[in-house]
Formats: C-alpha cells, sequence, structure tokens
C-alpha cells in the first residue's frame, strides 16, 4: 500500500496525458502506414534492431561495427526508402485525416462469397474475351499503387467486377485492387517485370502481373483478351490455362486453408507454374 502511495505522489496527471496523447499518436500512425510496403520495412528495422542489441551485449566487435555503419547509412537511406509513405503521411495530416479507425476483420463467410464472386466474374470474362487484371492484396501492403488508380471501396460482386473491365468504359484499361472482401480501386497502374526471359506471347497484363508479384506477395488473377486463358501470378512465378474449377481450388487454398491453419491469410508457398 505504501508503495502505491508513493506511487501516486510520484505520477503527475501530466504524465498520465503525455502517455495517452503519444499512445494515439503511435497508434494512427501505424494506421496510416498499414496497407504499405512500410510495415514490411518496420519489421525489418526491429530484426536488425535486435541483432544490433545481441551484438552490443555480446561484445562482438566486429558485427557490432558493421551495425553502427549500417546505421548510419540507414539514416540517409529511410527517408527515400520510406519517401512514399511519408508523402502519404503528411498529406492525410494535411487534410485532416489523421484521426483513422481499424476496418473490421473479414471472416470465412466473406472470403468464401469472395472467392465464388471471382471464380464466376473470371469465368464470364474468358468466356467474352474481356482481358482483366484482378489483384488480391496480402500481407504486403500496396496502396501506392491503390492510389495510382480510383479509389472506390465498393462491395466485391462478378456483375461489378464484369463491368469495371468493358472495353472503352473508363477503368477497364488497369487492375482492380482487392483488398479484404472489398474493391479498393479500379484502374491501377502496376509496375512490368524486368524479366527479359517471359515467353513472347504474353502481353502487358501478364507483364504487369508479374512485376506486382515481384515487389509484393499479392496474388494477381489475369484473363488474356487475345485468348480468354485465366492464369495467376504469384511470386514471381506464372500459373496458366485455370478452369473454373482450379481457380477455385486455388482460391481456396489461398484463402481459407490458410486462414483455419491460423497463419497469413494467404499462403506465402510457391505455386508450380506453367509458363
Amino acid at each position: 500500500m505504501a508503495y502505491l502511495q508513493t506511487f501516486a505522489q510520484m505520477v503527475q496527471w501530466k504524465d498520465f496525458v503525455d502517455i495517452v496523447v503519444v499512445a494515439i499518436i503511435i497508434y494512427q500512425l501505424l494506421m496510416l502506414i498499414k496497407g504499405t510496403r512500410a510495415v514490411q520495412l518496420i519489421k525489418g528495422l526491429f530484426v536488425f534492431m535486435v541483432i544490433s542489441l545481441i551484438a552490443r551485449q555480446l561484445g562482438l566487435t566486429t558485427l557490432n561495427w558493421m551495425v553502427e555503419k549500417v546505421w548510419t547509412m540507414l539514416v540517409v537511406a529511410l527517408p527515400v526508402v520510406f519517401q512514399p509513405e511519408l508523402r502519404r503521411t503528411l498529406e492525410q495530416i494535411g487534410r485532416g485525416k489523421f484521426i483513422t479507425m481499424h476496418p473490421a476483420t473479414t471472416g470465412p463467410e466473406e472470403y468464401k462469397k469472395l472467392i465464388e464472386e471471382i471464380v464466376r466474374c473470371s469465368q464470364v470474362l474468358s468466356q467474352s474475351r474481356i482481358g482483366a487484371l484482378i489483384v488480391l492484396e496480402k500481407t504486403t501492403g500496396i496502396q501506392e499503387y491503390v492510389e495510382t488508380g480510383v479509389k472506390i471501396d465498393g462491395v466485391v460482386s462478378s456483375e461489378f467486377l464484369v463491368n469495371l473491365f468493358i472495353p472503352k468504359s473508363p477503368l477497364h484499361d488497369g487492375a482492380v485492387i482487392i483488398r479484404g472482401d472489398r474493391v479498393a480501386a479500379a484502374g491501377c497502374f502496376l509496375p512490368l517485370t524486368q524479366d527479359n526471359g517471359l515467353q513472347k506471347d504474353l502481353g502487358t497484363r501478364h507483364r504487369a502481373a508479374l512485376g506486382l508479384s515481384e515487389v509484393s506477395d499479392a496474388l494477381v488473377i489475369i484473363v488474356s483478351e487475345e485468348t480468354g486463358v485465366v492464369s495467376t501470378a504469384k511470386n514471381s512465378r506464372l500459373t496458366r490455362f485455370l478452369d473454373e474449377k482450379s481457380l477455385r481450388d486455388l482460391l481456396k487454398n489461398e484463402i481459407l486453408v490458410e486462414k483455419a491453419s491460423g497463419h497469413n491469410l494467404f499462403r506465402r508457398g510457391d505455386n508450380n507454374a506453367n509458363t
């Protein structure tokens, strides 16, 4: 009891306000960078910090020297690496959107419906020979690519997705990005792969899908405008000639199985590629 009384006398109400304000600021900053590659970069920095502390505690002179040199380089490199996220954060603060709410978690039933809608949409587009790019965001945030298109935040339905890709419609020439069970944006531009060994008959959509899979763990569904072939790109690999059943099984394996196992929502394992 005496300890509690002493602690209460030492801690002023200003200290509580200080702690609460700092906690809110840190939380909101985390919400602002959520959905971007900065999350993975922060995780990498945390691991590097642990290595630095271990090297210092164990007295590993050479390792500690190397770590100190890397930290010096990071002071210069971090503003460059985080430039898109820093700009986005400052823009949102300037627009008065610093306070953000955490989105609700998507459940298994919503994902089952999402799978069926995507499969149905892919089959309609394939039969009609309408080209399409559908991106399923996973653990690596791709907010920078979301911002290249038109933000929608709409419910996923096969009819909605098909209409987005109808030729000559305003948003047909680009990718649709799905975050959770909602369409985050349409008409988005994706980075093209630098792989010069890609087959010559594969067009810009396949190159864009592979390009995104090289810089993130997103799963990209491609429908060829020329052949109607449905393909997927993941972890820099292309899987082609997917029929309705194989696409459904792939999506279930990527979404429902991994969610039920308690790991990340989407699997990180590689698929066999048919190129």
